[in-house]
């Protein structure tokens, strides 16, 4: 998939640019651009280095990253610290930005239920699913001690294999196989994975139609409706469909 065109969104953007005293309108100039709302999700998902949010959001150019990181410190939303003995940088919410976490948590809502748009080519980015689904993971249904997974998309032709390494509350997502023994092997279609991280169809319904395969650990297969990784919002269920054209239709 290609870049988006951020040659519009990468125009310096000046507080207060549409001259209205409207309370709404001055917030919408500080966090209306999609970019920031965005990065805002991310840190409240845990993020908090420049590396993180380049993985969560491929599409983000450099310079656009770095320009929004710039303006949300400018506008009082993130603070940058320098990580004690490490030359990392990274990003923490104030005061300020932490209000914005039901707002977050709305919109995000608020888009499933009214947004959202049936799984097409557009919408799979394998390397912004793998990263959800990493950090969705619910360790505590996982045995004690270290838990291996390979995640199979056949079909695709670049990135079809990928690993994830699960020890107590940390998962690693690899790219490379991490050279550690395998617990579980999950193979599927990446459509047919990301409905169930969506909540659009159950696991064990997937398993029993084959669309999934597991092949491994005996327990983790049998208590896969357990720890599979769901989005936080698969509970919320769509009341209508939108389409590339802007169409509607009602949810099935």
């Amino acid at each position: 998939m290609s870049d988006l065109d951020l040659s519009v969104e990468d125009e310096p953007r000046k507080l207060n640019q549409s001259g209205s005293l409207c309370p709404a309108v001055k917030a919408a100039d500080m966090i209306g651009d999609k970019w920031t709302l965005l990065l805002m999700r991310e840190l409240f998902m845990g993020a908090n280095r420049y590396n993180a949010f380049q993985r969560a959001l491929p599409r983000i150019s450099p310079t656009v990253l770095s320009k929004r990181l710039k303006q949300m410190e400018e506008d009082g939303l993130i603070i940058k610290k320098t990580v004690a003995g490490e030359k990392a940088t990274e990003y923490r919410l104030t005061k300020c930005g932490r209000e914005l976490a039901p707002l977050i948590n709305y919109m995000s809502k608020w888009g499933l239920r009214w947004a959202r748009r049936r799984m097409n080519e557009e919408d799979l980015d394998v390397g912004t699913f793998m990263w959800d689904f990493h950090r969705s993971l619910n360790t505590a249904e996982l045995p004690d001690g270290e838990t291996v997974f390979s995640v199979t998309f056949p079909g695709l032709d670049a990135h079809s294999k990928w690993w994830l390494v699960a020890n107590g509350d940390t998962v690693d997502l690899c790219t490379d196989d991490p050279g550690k023994e395998v617990d579980l092997y999950i193979s599927g279609a990446l459509p047919v994975l990301a409905e169930v991280w969506m909540g659009d169809c159950e696991v064990s319904a997937a398993v029993k139609a084959e669309d999934v395969i597991l092949t491994g650990a005996g327990y983790l297969i049998r208590t896969v409706s357990q720890w599979f990784p769901k989005s936080r919002y698969a509970d919320v269920r769509p009341r209508r469909f939108v389409g590339a054209d802007g169409a509607q239709a009602p949810a099935e």
